[in-house]
């Protein structure tokens, strides 16, 4: 309780916490509903799409006032919504012999991801929103009989995201995310432009090391190099050190809980819970807890849902190595941070 205290002393974070938690989990059972999925084509990933628009909406948003913070959340459901368009619509143009495959389209949400910072923090959420969408969409396999379906996933994201903030009301005070350059977005086209290429460049190389040698899970590979980037190379590098040390915590927690997934999987999906609440009060300073955090309810999550395959849990920890220091790389091989001080 003293460290919480210490991490959230108003707590504000904590009350995000459980919103996110409770958008989720809105969003997610509204994707159950037998009369919303009479009819629609890919109906079993509704629910989870529709989880995921609202919880990393959620956590994008931060805003003080409801209205504002409403409208926010509507958009960024809808970046969402466009994101897995784009990567449907654009998924057979990559496909065929000799091409590297769908996870390349990938590197065009990661370059947005750096690129929106420009404006600030709906700026940021929104390209990570973009991202998000197109990586559900590779995930689960979308394809253009699925349209309808995303579209419905972005309206029941956007009402179970909305509802828990209009009920926390003024008790929220978010916090601002570090790597994100708000004020002038003219004064920060430049670095903004470089961390964008810096992620894309990195998630084309890490498409090209996979079609090389095959790693288990290339998009969790693409999502750490896309996330590590910062403003500048040393906060890269030193966003990489807290990411890789984070996961390599919550990933080894997560693996021994595999044996309660399938006794106890209430229990699991309650530990899955309060690690999100934990991620986000510890998200805008402790990135590695928070990195710990996710890597653990990613785990225990994916084993409550069915998936017990050791090889590809563990190798949460592993390929967030390989892309963290491919982030890195990029990051002082493309434009540093530190070459623009001088001649802008």
């Amino acid at each position: 309780m003293a460290w919480i205290e210490r991490i959230d002393p108003g707590t504000h974070r904590r009350i995000k916490g459980l919103r996110l938690v409770t958008a989720c989990g809105i969003a997610s059972l509204l994707g159950t509903v037998p009369s919303i999925l009479q009819g629609l084509q890919g109906g079993k990933s509704l629910a989870f799409l529709a989880g995921g628009f609202a919880l990393w909406a959620s956590v994008s948003e931060a805003r003080i006032v409801r209205c504002e913070s409403s409208r926010d959340l509507a958009l960024l459901c809808g970046a969402g919504v466009l994101g897995a368009m784009l990567m449907i619509g654009l998924t057979p143009l990559v496909i065929g012999t000799g091409r590297p495959g769908a996870e390349l389209i990938l590197a065009s949400g990661a370059f947005l991801v750096g690129y929106l910072k420009r404006y600030g923090v709906l700026g940021a959420g929104i390209g990570s929103q973009i991202y998000l969408g197109q990586l559900f969409a590779f995930g689960l396999g979308l394809t253009a009989a699925d349209v309808r379906m995303v579209g419905v996933a972005g309206l029941i994201g956007a009402v179970g995201a909305i509802v828990p903030r209009l009920l926390s009301g003024p008790a929220e005070h978010p916090a601002v995310l570090l790597t994100t350059m708000p004020g002038d977005s003219q004064k920060n086209e430049l670095p903004a432009l470089f961390m964008g290429l810096q992620a894309a460049a990195a998630a084309v190389l890490i498409v090209a090391l996979n079609d090389a040698i095959g790693l288990t899970e290339s998009a969790w590979a693409i999502t750490a190099s896309t996330y590590v980037i910062a403003s500048s190379a040393a906060g890269t590098i030193e966003r990489v050190r807290r990411r890789i040390v984070g996961t390599m915590i919550g990933v080894p927690l997560g693996l021994l809980c595999l044996p309660v997934a399938d006794r106890a999987p209430l229990v699991v999906w309650v530990a899955a819970g309060v690690a999100m609440i934990v991620y986000a009060m510890a998200l805008p300073e402790r990135y590695d807890v928070a990195c710990a955090a996710f890597a653990f309810a990613l785990i225990v999550t994916m084993a409550a849902a069915g998936d017990h395959s050791f090889r590809l849990l563990a190798s949460r920890g592993w390929e967030t190595v390989i892309g963290g220091v491919v982030g890195a790389v990029a990051a002082m091989l493309i434009v540093p941070r530190w070459t623009l001080r001088h001649g802008r």
